[in-house]
């Protein structure tokens, strides 16, 4: 069973996916803007392996 902290972590990876696809689809995209979501989504996605217990170092 997912902790609520997990379920909160995928819940904002989704979110940061979302805003990722909409900001590269607009007409004036701001590279900025993509690079720190994405950077903020793998950090999340890190957190999220580490609390699966999958964490890189394991």
């Amino acid at each position: 069973m997912q902790t609520s902290h997990l379920k909160s972590l995928k819940n904002k990876h989704t979110q940061l996916e979302q805003k990722i696809h909409d900001e590269q689809n607009h007409a004036a995209r701001n590279e900025t803007l993509i690079e720190r979501l994405k950077k903020e989504k793998l950090h999340v996605k890190e957190l999220i392996s580490r609390s699966e217990g999958t964490g890189s170092d394991a």
